[in-house]
Protein backbone atom coordinates (compact mmCIF):
# COMPACT_ATOMS: atom_id res chain seq x y z
CA UNK A 1 0.00 0.00 0.00
CA UNK A 2 1.59 3.14 -0.82
CA UNK A 3 1.68 6.68 0.86
CA UNK A 4 -2.20 8.45 0.45
CA UNK A 5 -1.22 11.49 -0.47
CA UNK A 6 -2.48 14.97 1.60
CA UNK A 7 -5.60 16.16 1.19
CA UNK A 8 -6.12 19.29 -0.55
CA UNK A 9 -7.96 20.63 2.55
CA UNK A 10 -4.85 20.04 4.69
CA UNK A 11 -2.30 21.89 1.95
CA UNK A 12 -4.96 24.94 1.90
CA UNK A 13 -4.80 25.05 5.60
CA UNK A 14 -1.13 25.02 5.32
CA UNK A 15 -0.98 27.36 3.13
CA UNK A 16 -3.17 29.65 4.53
CA UNK A 17 -1.71 29.80 8.02
CA UNK A 18 1.23 32.97 8.93
CA UNK A 19 1.22 31.54 12.37
CA UNK A 20 3.05 27.91 13.32
CA UNK A 21 0.42 25.71 14.51
CA UNK A 22 -0.72 22.52 13.92
CA UNK A 23 -3.33 21.14 11.59
CA UNK A 24 -5.74 18.15 11.36
CA UNK A 25 -6.93 17.16 8.62
CA UNK A 26 -10.53 15.28 10.04
CA UNK A 27 -12.10 14.27 6.90
CA UNK A 28 -8.27 12.59 6.38
CA UNK A 29 -8.71 10.77 9.75
CA UNK A 30 -11.97 9.19 9.22
CA UNK A 31 -11.11 8.36 5.66
CA UNK A 32 -8.16 6.15 7.47
CA UNK A 33 -10.69 4.55 10.29
CA UNK A 34 -13.64 3.46 7.30
CA UNK A 35 -10.55 2.05 5.53
CA UNK A 36 -8.97 0.31 8.53
CA UNK A 37 -12.92 -1.24 9.16
CA UNK A 38 -13.63 -2.20 5.59
CA UNK A 39 -9.89 -4.24 5.82
CA UNK A 40 -10.89 -5.52 8.65
CA UNK A 41 -14.18 -6.27 9.10
CA UNK A 42 -15.99 -6.64 12.38
CA UNK A 43 -13.17 -5.68 14.64
CA UNK A 44 -14.39 -2.95 17.43
CA UNK A 45 -12.09 -0.08 16.68
CA UNK A 46 -10.88 1.85 20.04
CA UNK A 47 -8.45 4.64 19.07
CA UNK A 48 -6.10 4.75 21.47
CA UNK A 49 -5.92 8.55 21.95
CA UNK A 50 -2.56 9.25 23.52
CA UNK A 51 -1.12 9.65 19.99
CA UNK A 52 -3.64 12.46 19.76
CA UNK A 53 -5.76 13.81 22.78
CA UNK A 54 -7.18 16.43 20.34
CA UNK A 55 -11.08 16.61 21.33
CA UNK A 56 -12.74 16.86 17.50
CA UNK A 57 -10.40 13.89 16.53
CA UNK A 58 -12.36 11.92 19.46
CA UNK A 59 -15.46 13.35 18.51
CA UNK A 60 -14.97 13.26 14.79
CA UNK A 61 -14.22 9.19 15.30
CA UNK A 62 -16.95 8.47 17.73
CA UNK A 63 -19.04 9.96 15.53
CA UNK A 64 -18.20 7.33 12.93
CA UNK A 65 -18.24 4.60 15.75
CA UNK A 66 -15.34 4.51 17.03
CA UNK A 67 -14.86 3.72 21.19
CA UNK A 68 -11.32 5.20 22.48
CA UNK A 69 -8.67 3.36 24.44
CA UNK A 70 -7.66 5.43 27.41
CA UNK A 71 -4.81 5.66 29.74
CA UNK A 72 -5.44 7.25 32.61
CA UNK A 73 -8.88 8.71 33.75
CA UNK A 74 -8.20 11.97 32.98
CA UNK A 75 -7.94 11.03 29.77
CA UNK A 76 -11.49 8.67 30.16
CA UNK A 77 -12.46 12.15 31.42
CA UNK A 78 -11.98 14.17 28.43
CA UNK A 79 -12.86 11.20 26.01
CA UNK A 80 -16.44 10.91 27.89
CA UNK A 81 -16.76 15.11 27.25
CA UNK A 82 -15.65 14.82 23.81
CA UNK A 83 -18.78 12.12 23.26
CA UNK A 84 -17.33 8.93 23.35
CA UNK A 85 -19.79 6.37 24.90
CA UNK A 86 -18.56 5.13 28.00
CA UNK A 87 -19.84 1.60 26.71
CA UNK A 88 -16.79 2.09 24.16
CA UNK A 89 -14.00 3.13 26.53
CA UNK A 90 -11.63 1.22 27.81
CA UNK A 91 -8.87 1.51 30.51
CA UNK A 92 -5.83 0.42 28.42
CA UNK A 93 -3.17 0.56 30.83
CA UNK A 94 -1.83 -1.85 32.95
CA UNK A 95 0.16 0.87 35.15
CA UNK A 96 -2.51 1.99 37.47
CA UNK A 97 -2.93 2.96 41.33
CA UNK A 98 -5.60 2.42 43.52
CA UNK A 99 -6.90 5.86 43.40
CA UNK A 100 -6.96 5.61 39.52
CA UNK A 101 -8.90 2.42 39.00
CA UNK A 102 -11.50 4.15 41.76
CA UNK A 103 -11.78 7.35 39.61
CA UNK A 104 -12.36 5.59 36.33
CA UNK A 105 -14.78 3.15 37.86
CA UNK A 106 -16.83 5.66 38.64
CA UNK A 107 -16.73 7.36 35.62
CA UNK A 108 -18.36 4.03 34.62
CA UNK A 109 -15.55 1.99 32.83
CA UNK A 110 -16.08 -1.27 33.36
CA UNK A 111 -13.35 -2.87 31.20
CA UNK A 112 -9.46 -2.86 32.55
CA UNK A 113 -6.43 -3.72 31.15
CA UNK A 114 -3.96 -6.01 33.57
CA UNK A 115 -0.73 -8.16 33.91
CA UNK A 116 -0.17 -8.70 37.31
CA UNK A 117 -1.64 -10.47 40.33
CA UNK A 118 -1.07 -7.29 42.48
CA UNK A 119 -3.35 -5.53 39.85
CA UNK A 120 -5.56 -7.62 39.55
CA UNK A 121 -6.03 -7.38 43.34
CA UNK A 122 -6.45 -3.96 42.98
CA UNK A 123 -9.28 -3.75 40.88
CA UNK A 124 -11.24 -6.46 42.93
CA UNK A 125 -10.97 -3.99 45.72
CA UNK A 126 -11.48 -0.72 44.04
CA UNK A 127 -13.66 -1.72 40.50
CA UNK A 128 -15.34 -4.79 42.43
CA UNK A 129 -16.76 -6.89 39.30
CA UNK A 130 -15.30 -5.01 36.47
CA UNK A 131 -13.95 -6.94 33.36
CA UNK A 132 -10.68 -7.58 33.00
CA UNK A 133 -8.17 -8.68 30.13
CA UNK A 134 -4.86 -9.63 30.51
CA UNK A 135 -1.92 -8.28 28.17
CA UNK A 136 1.02 -10.94 26.67
CA UNK A 137 4.11 -9.43 26.50
CA UNK A 138 5.84 -9.91 22.92
CA UNK A 139 9.17 -9.21 21.86
CA UNK A 140 8.50 -5.72 20.07
CA UNK A 141 10.64 -6.96 17.46
CA UNK A 142 10.07 -4.99 13.97
CA UNK A 143 9.08 -1.99 15.51
CA UNK A 144 10.31 1.57 15.73
CA UNK A 145 9.27 1.51 19.21
CA UNK A 146 9.40 -2.13 20.66
CA UNK A 147 7.50 -1.59 23.96
CA UNK A 148 8.57 -5.13 25.08
CA UNK A 149 9.43 -4.16 28.80
CA UNK A 150 7.25 -2.39 30.59
CA UNK A 151 3.75 -4.17 29.65
CA UNK A 152 3.14 -7.84 29.55
CA UNK A 153 3.21 -10.97 31.01
CA UNK A 154 4.13 -14.59 30.18
CA UNK A 155 1.58 -16.77 28.97
CA UNK A 156 1.63 -18.85 32.04
CA UNK A 157 1.44 -15.61 33.71
CA UNK A 158 -1.58 -14.36 32.00
CA UNK A 159 -3.13 -18.12 33.36
CA UNK A 160 -2.46 -17.32 37.05
CA UNK A 161 -3.43 -13.32 36.78
CA UNK A 162 -6.98 -14.46 35.33
CA UNK A 163 -7.55 -17.59 37.25
CA UNK A 164 -6.95 -14.76 39.83
CA UNK A 165 -9.43 -12.52 38.45
CA UNK A 166 -12.06 -15.28 38.72
CA UNK A 167 -11.76 -16.17 42.49
CA UNK A 168 -11.99 -12.87 43.12
CA UNK A 169 -15.03 -11.73 41.59
CA UNK A 170 -13.98 -10.16 38.30
CA UNK A 171 -14.85 -11.37 34.96
CA UNK A 172 -11.68 -12.64 32.74
CA UNK A 173 -13.01 -11.41 29.46
CA UNK A 174 -9.93 -11.49 27.51
CA UNK A 175 -6.29 -11.36 26.08
CA UNK A 176 -4.67 -8.59 24.90
CA UNK A 177 -0.96 -7.82 22.94
CA UNK A 178 0.65 -5.16 21.79
CA UNK A 179 3.71 -5.69 19.04
CA UNK A 180 5.12 -2.24 19.18
CA UNK A 181 4.81 1.15 18.07
CA UNK A 182 4.85 1.51 14.30
CA UNK A 183 5.45 -2.18 13.41
CA UNK A 184 6.96 -2.62 10.03
CA UNK A 185 6.50 -6.63 9.66
CA UNK A 186 3.17 -8.86 9.27
CA UNK A 187 5.31 -11.41 11.25
CA UNK A 188 4.84 -9.57 14.74
CA UNK A 189 0.95 -10.10 14.14
CA UNK A 190 1.67 -13.77 13.47
CA UNK A 191 3.83 -14.44 16.32
CA UNK A 192 1.15 -12.84 18.83
CA UNK A 193 -1.59 -14.52 17.29
CA UNK A 194 0.73 -18.05 18.18
CA UNK A 195 0.53 -17.14 21.92
CA UNK A 196 -2.69 -15.57 21.93
CA UNK A 197 -4.23 -18.84 21.01
CA UNK A 198 -1.66 -20.88 23.56
CA UNK A 199 -3.30 -18.70 26.04
CA UNK A 200 -6.97 -19.60 24.90
CA UNK A 201 -5.99 -23.38 24.62
CA UNK A 202 -4.65 -23.60 28.55
CA UNK A 203 -7.37 -21.02 29.66
CA UNK A 204 -10.08 -23.52 28.01
CA UNK A 205 -8.41 -26.68 29.56
CA UNK A 206 -9.53 -25.15 33.21
CA UNK A 207 -13.16 -24.11 32.33
CA UNK A 208 -12.02 -20.45 31.38
CA UNK A 209 -14.21 -19.25 28.13
CA UNK A 210 -13.13 -15.92 27.43
CA UNK A 211 -15.34 -12.97 25.13
CA UNK A 212 -13.19 -10.90 23.36
CA UNK A 213 -9.12 -10.60 21.89
CA UNK A 214 -7.14 -7.26 21.87
CA UNK A 215 -5.14 -7.10 19.00
CA UNK A 216 -3.20 -3.91 20.68
CA UNK A 217 -1.66 -0.83 18.78
CA UNK A 218 1.15 -0.96 16.35
CA UNK A 219 -0.39 -0.25 12.89
CA UNK A 220 2.08 1.77 11.14
CA UNK A 221 1.53 5.55 9.80
CA UNK A 222 2.52 5.51 6.14
CA UNK A 223 4.04 8.47 5.29
CA UNK A 224 7.18 8.54 7.62
CA UNK A 225 11.04 7.97 6.85
CA UNK A 226 13.60 6.27 8.70
CA UNK A 227 16.52 7.87 10.40
CA UNK A 228 18.44 7.99 7.03
CA UNK A 229 15.73 9.71 4.77
CA UNK A 230 14.48 6.26 3.54
CA UNK A 231 10.34 6.44 2.87
CA UNK A 232 9.14 3.68 5.23
CA UNK A 233 7.15 1.46 3.44
CA UNK A 234 4.63 -1.39 5.97
CA UNK A 235 3.52 -4.13 4.18
CA UNK A 236 -0.36 -2.93 4.91
CA UNK A 237 -1.86 -5.44 3.23
CA UNK A 238 0.18 -8.08 4.13
CA UNK A 239 -0.19 -6.72 7.51
CA UNK A 240 -3.77 -6.84 7.20
CA UNK A 241 -4.28 -9.98 5.73
CA UNK A 242 -2.20 -11.60 8.78
CA UNK A 243 -4.57 -9.96 10.87
CA UNK A 244 -7.76 -11.06 9.10
CA UNK A 245 -6.15 -15.03 8.96
CA UNK A 246 -5.07 -14.59 12.79
CA UNK A 247 -8.69 -13.69 13.73
CA UNK A 248 -9.82 -16.75 11.85
CA UNK A 249 -7.48 -19.20 13.60
CA UNK A 250 -8.29 -17.53 16.99
CA UNK A 251 -12.11 -18.22 16.65
CA UNK A 252 -11.03 -21.80 16.06
CA UNK A 253 -8.89 -22.52 18.88
CA UNK A 254 -11.27 -20.78 20.79
CA UNK A 255 -14.66 -22.54 19.45
CA UNK A 256 -17.28 -19.93 20.21
CA UNK A 257 -18.34 -16.36 19.60
CA UNK A 258 -14.89 -14.16 19.92
CA UNK A 259 -15.32 -10.65 19.61
CA UNK A 260 -12.05 -8.31 18.60
CA UNK A 261 -10.94 -4.95 19.61
CA UNK A 262 -7.68 -3.11 17.92
CA UNK A 263 -6.27 0.09 19.46
CA UNK A 264 -4.82 1.88 16.20
CA UNK A 265 -3.17 5.40 17.32
CA UNK A 266 -0.62 6.72 15.01
CA UNK A 267 -2.24 4.72 11.92
CA UNK A 268 -5.22 6.79 12.25
CA UNK A 269 -3.78 10.42 12.64
CA UNK A 270 0.10 10.75 11.42
CA UNK A 271 -0.67 11.39 7.69
CA UNK A 272 -3.38 13.51 8.51
CA UNK A 273 -1.97 15.94 10.59
CA UNK A 274 0.76 18.53 9.63
CA UNK A 275 2.76 21.34 10.94
CA UNK A 276 3.15 24.73 9.79
CA UNK A 277 6.50 25.99 11.04
CA UNK A 278 9.00 28.65 10.21
CA UNK A 279 13.02 28.36 9.20
CA UNK A 280 14.78 29.68 12.52
CA UNK A 281 18.02 29.63 10.81
CA UNK A 282 20.11 28.11 7.85
CA UNK A 283 23.89 28.10 8.91
CA UNK A 284 26.82 26.31 7.92
CA UNK A 285 29.86 25.75 10.39
CA UNK A 286 33.18 23.86 10.06
CA UNK A 287 32.73 20.21 11.88
CA UNK A 288 36.17 18.78 14.04
CA UNK A 289 37.35 17.08 10.92
CA UNK A 290 37.25 20.25 8.67
CA UNK A 291 34.16 19.35 6.99
CA UNK A 292 31.73 21.91 6.28
CA UNK A 293 28.48 21.49 7.85
CA UNK A 294 24.77 23.30 7.02
CA UNK A 295 22.33 22.99 9.64
CA UNK A 296 18.85 23.82 8.97
CA UNK A 297 16.86 25.16 12.41
CA UNK A 298 13.55 24.73 12.52
CA UNK A 299 11.24 26.96 15.21
CA UNK A 300 9.67 23.39 16.31
CA UNK A 301 11.75 20.52 17.41
CA UNK A 302 11.86 17.69 19.95
CA UNK A 303 10.56 19.84 22.76
CA UNK A 304 7.33 21.15 20.51
CA UNK A 305 5.97 19.36 18.07
CA UNK A 306 8.78 16.30 16.97
CA UNK A 307 9.52 14.47 19.64
CA UNK A 308 10.12 11.45 17.75
CA UNK A 309 12.79 13.20 15.15
CA UNK A 310 15.44 10.74 16.91
CA UNK A 311 13.66 7.75 15.58
CA UNK A 312 12.51 9.29 12.20
CA UNK A 313 12.61 11.86 9.80
CA UNK A 314 9.70 13.84 8.61
CA UNK A 315 9.05 14.61 4.99
CA UNK A 316 9.34 18.72 4.42
CA UNK A 317 8.09 20.79 2.21
CA UNK A 318 9.40 24.48 1.24
CA UNK A 319 6.59 25.92 -0.06
CA UNK A 320 8.29 29.57 -1.26
CA UNK A 321 11.30 27.20 -2.65
CA UNK A 322 9.90 24.69 -4.74
CA UNK A 323 12.71 24.60 -7.08
CA UNK A 324 15.22 25.67 -5.31
CA UNK A 325 18.88 24.24 -5.52
CA UNK A 326 19.14 22.60 -2.12
CA UNK A 327 22.40 21.36 0.09
CA UNK A 328 22.17 18.59 3.12
CA UNK A 329 21.02 19.86 6.05
CA UNK A 330 21.29 18.53 9.69
CA UNK A 331 17.82 19.15 11.19
CA UNK A 332 17.47 20.88 14.63
CA UNK A 333 15.06 22.59 16.82
CA UNK A 334 15.11 26.01 18.07
CA UNK A 335 15.99 25.18 21.70
CA UNK A 336 19.46 25.62 23.43
CA UNK A 337 19.55 22.04 23.70
CA UNK A 338 21.79 19.27 22.19
CA UNK A 339 19.14 16.64 22.62
CA UNK A 340 16.77 18.94 20.10
CA UNK A 341 18.56 17.72 16.95
CA UNK A 342 19.01 14.73 14.40
CA UNK A 343 22.31 13.01 14.72
CA UNK A 344 24.44 14.35 12.19
CA UNK A 345 25.90 10.55 11.60
CA UNK A 346 21.89 9.69 10.25
CA UNK A 347 20.36 11.09 6.84
CA UNK A 348 20.61 14.78 6.29
CA UNK A 349 17.32 16.44 4.89
CA UNK A 350 17.72 18.27 1.29
CA UNK A 351 16.88 22.26 2.42
CA UNK A 352 17.15 24.96 -0.35
CA UNK A 353 20.33 26.94 0.00
CA UNK A 354 18.74 30.05 -0.43
CA UNK A 355 16.38 29.78 3.36
CA UNK A 356 16.09 32.84 4.95
CA UNK A 357 14.93 32.99 8.73
CA UNK A 358 10.96 33.26 8.66
CA UNK A 359 10.18 31.56 5.59
CA UNK A 360 7.54 28.82 6.27
CA UNK A 361 8.17 25.00 5.80
CA UNK A 362 5.70 21.89 6.20
CA UNK A 363 6.69 19.49 8.65
CA UNK A 364 4.04 16.72 6.92
CA UNK A 365 2.82 12.86 8.50
CA UNK A 366 3.52 14.80 12.19
CA UNK A 367 0.21 14.10 13.27
CA UNK A 368 0.82 11.38 15.62
CA UNK A 369 2.28 12.67 19.31
CA UNK A 370 3.05 16.07 18.42
CA UNK A 371 0.53 16.85 21.27
CA UNK A 372 0.77 14.26 23.22
CA UNK A 373 4.71 14.72 23.94
CA UNK A 374 4.90 18.88 23.72
CA UNK A 375 6.31 20.54 26.62
CA UNK A 376 4.55 23.21 28.53
CA UNK A 377 7.18 26.20 27.00
CA UNK A 378 11.04 24.52 27.57
CA UNK A 379 13.27 27.38 27.18
CA UNK A 380 10.50 29.80 26.23
CA UNK A 381 9.09 28.18 23.46
CA UNK A 382 5.72 28.10 23.55
CA UNK A 383 3.17 24.48 22.91
CA UNK A 384 1.93 25.07 19.15
CA UNK A 385 -1.72 25.85 18.96
CA UNK A 386 -3.54 23.81 16.51
CA UNK A 387 -6.36 23.82 14.48
CA UNK A 388 -8.70 22.02 12.10
CA UNK A 389 -8.73 21.78 8.19
CA UNK A 390 -11.84 22.50 6.39
CA UNK A 391 -14.01 19.66 5.04
CA UNK A 392 -14.54 18.08 7.95
CA UNK A 393 -17.94 16.10 7.16
CA UNK A 394 -19.92 15.30 10.34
Amino acid sequence: MAHEPESSSLFAALAAATEDRIVFDLSGIEDRYETLRRELPGVDVRFAMKACPVDEVLTCLARRGAGVDGASPRELEQALRAGVPVARMHYGNTVKSDRDIADAHRLGIRDFATDSLQDVAAIAVHAPGARVFCRLATSGEGALWGLSNKFGCSPADAVRVLESARDKGLTPSGLSVHVGSQQMTADAWHSAVESLADVLTALGRRGMVLDHVNLGGGLPALGYLDRYGTPLEPPMDKIFAVIREGMRHLREVHGGHLEFVMEPGRHLVADHGAIRAHVARLSERQRPNGERQYWLYLSCGKFNGLYEMDALQYRLVFPTHRDAECVPAVMAGPTCDSDDSCLPEHGLVQVPKDLASGDPVWVLSSGAYAISYMTRGFNGFDPLPYTCANGWRP
